[in-house]
């Protein structure tokens, strides 16, 4: 799905309210243009539970470094979480990412997410370096893997 479908962004912007509530602000300042989700460079996931949008995933290769896929926009709606919506998107994210070439997957989130920190140590993500936008942010921990 594109990322500029009105499907996704209703996801993308429910996400971004979550953040939102978490942070503060916008949610997430990190630049992000519609297009860099298109494939061969990325791609836009949407994930259904009986034919209803539950949750997206999103990945992005790194201009610097184009065999890292960057994970962006993860969300699961509230009333789909628990049921393996994010563990389902994150594996199609890399089943995505490696078909394209990439060879690690790299992400961002933060210390108010702690189950997110719990579902990418879970899948074996592990700590990285910063990078990116939030780089030189306090509260931020990078995660990536290797495919």
């Amino acid at each position: 799905m594109a990322y500029r479908d009105p499907v996704a962004q209703r996801l993308v912007a429910a996400a971004l309210a979550d953040l939102a509530q978490r942070y503060g602000g916008p949610g997430d300042a990190t630049p992000v243009g519609g297009t860099q989700f298109d494939p061969p460079d990325g791609a836009f996931l949407v994930a259904t539970v009986h034919g209803v949008p539950a949750g997206c995933a999103g990945w992005r290769t790194r201009p610097e470094q184009p065999d890292v896929a960057e994970l962006k926009r993860m969300y699961t709606l509230p009333e789909y979480r628990g049921r393996g919506v994010a563990s389902a998107l994150l594996t199609a994210v890399e089943e995505s990412a490696r078909a394209a070439g990439c060879t690690r997957v790299w992400l961002e989130t933060g210390l108010r997410q702690p189950e997110a920190i719990a579902l990418y140590e879970k899948l074996g993500y592990v700590p990285i370096p910063n990078f990116g936008y939030y780089a030189g942010y306090p509260n931020c921990r990078s995660f990536g893997r290797e495919l």
